[in-house]
């Protein structure tokens, strides 16, 4: 969006929220908005982009009320990501139970690859199935404390499908745009809660430039282009979580898959929150990043040794992760390398095999961005980037069956016999 069109849009949309009563107590302890780059605030409301130096605006919180937060008042709280709702940038003002999922212990996984200590922190128990359920929870909040009526967004499927559901609970409209080859069980996942569905002719970056038009235009939330600084936040609870179930402690290496670099960026601040606040004892850790090598401007820039994330046109199965240009891309390199960890990218069929090893060794069946994380752990082991000795956690961000095409052709019947006991001797079944 244009400088002029985002101060349009956040003149109007404040004004639209007065007219609404949204007082700063559905925002929580957060205060404003901040320039990543420049450090310039803004009052609080729609908006993504600083009118000073474009940079990319996030939350700013009154240090003092997050000070307050306890381990006790955390656990006394709901069991859901809105535990953690004192750190966050809204109240629950639509809530479809998300987060506190399983944080599962993956040892046969870890026997298989030769580690010591492996975590499969599984976000496909959330309502829609996968972690954008998080984000959704607190942009729908914050759009609904502003005044909106519509909530959007731009989606590769997953944020489609918490996007129509959130807005479906909230008694709001939606208004959700996809790639139009998007797999046909995210489409229906989506239709199904009976909003506005638009295919557009184009890749992922084709929809999102469109949908940053349409918010200049239209008084919608969306959710991860006006909103998005509210957006952003609710992944921190991913991280929160994992500290908490930990028994409030932070694991030594974490593997994070990549599409916007966001869910990594948020992952290393809610613990960076934990340790400033007392909440966990700090200690070092390192963040590793995983993208599908058909998709993977970040990977590639972390290789050649850039600052700079070049845009890339995407080619893979793994449509979740398909942003050929990463808005927090740079962000996610700067994670990486202040932490000692490390990106790299896995082939299609590397893919494929990390979903089928997940879920033969675990029971845990992922969607393909599930591969591309489990793959490049291995890959990662291989190269002797990450320590095998080392206690590990990996982020399952979807559940396998919005994703079948995937391993629909490896994924078959081990036989076919007639049904005669016969028939079960003679394929050697036993």
């Amino acid at each position: 969006m244009s400088p002029k069109g985002l101060a349009f849009a956040m003149t109007s949309l404040l004004d639209q929220t007065g007219r609404h009563g949204a007082t700063t107590s559905s925002f929580g302890a957060a205060i404003n908005l901040t320039c990543r780059e420049c450090g310039a605030t803004y009052d609080l409301g729609p908006g993504n982009a600083c009118e000073q130096c474009f940079g990319p605006l996030e939350i700013g919180y009154d240090e003092s009320l997050l000070a307050t937060v306890t381990r006790e008042s955390i656990e006394a709280g709901p069991r859901t990501m809105w535990r953690y709702g004192e750190l966050l940038p809204a109240t629950p003002l639509v809530d479809l139970q998300v987060g506190c999922t399983r944080l599962h212990r993956a040892d046969n996984l870890a026997r298989e690859l030769g580690m010591k200590t492996l975590w499969v922190k599984d976000d496909s128990g959330n309502p829609t199935h996968s972690f954008k359920d998080r984000v959704v929870a607190v942009a729908a909040s914050a759009a609904k404390a502003l005044g909106f009526s519509v909530l959007s967004c731009a989606s590769t499927g997953n944020l489609a499908n918490a996007v129509a559901a959130a807005a479906a609970r909230a008694g709001l409209r939606s208004v959700v745009f996809i790639p139009h080859d998007l797999e046909a069980g995210k489409v229906v996942t989506t239709a199904v809660y009976g909003g506005t569905l638009v295919a557009v002719d184009g890749n992922y970056d084709d929809v999102n430039r469109l949908c940053a038009e349409v918010a200049g235009e239209q008084p919608w939330a969306f959710v991860n282009v006006n909103v998005r600084p509210f957006y952003a936040e609710g992944s921190k609870t991913l991280g929160y979580e994992v500290a908490e179930q930990l028994g409030w402690r932070l694991p030594d290496q974490v593997v994070v898959p990549i599409a916007s670099g966001a869910l990594l960026t948020k992952v290393d601040k809610a613990w960076r929150e934990f340790s400033r606040l007392g909440l966990v004892e700090a200690a070092p850790y390192k963040v590793f990043g995983a993208q599908a090598t058909g998709c993977s401007p970040v990977s590639a820039a972390f290789a050649a040794g850039h600052d700079v994330v070049q845009p890339v046109r995407p080619s893979t199965i793994a449509k979740s992760l398909a942003i050929g240009n990463p808005a927090d891309g740079p962000y996610a390199l700067d994670v990486v390398r202040r932490t000692g960890g490390a990106i790299a990218d896995v082939s299609d069929a590397e893919i494929v095999e990390g979903i089928q090893l997940l879920a033969r060794t675990e029971g845990v069946f992922a969607e393909t961005a599930g591969g591309v994380t489990v793959a490049t752990l291995r890959k990662l082991l291989a190269d002797g980037a990450l320590d095998p000795a080392a206690e590990t956690v990996i982020l399952n961000t979807g559940d396998g069956l919005k994703t079948l095409d995937a391993v629909a052709p490896v994924a078959r019947p081990t036989a076919t016999i007639r049904p005669s006991l016969e028939a079960f001797r003679e394929a050697g079944l036993a």
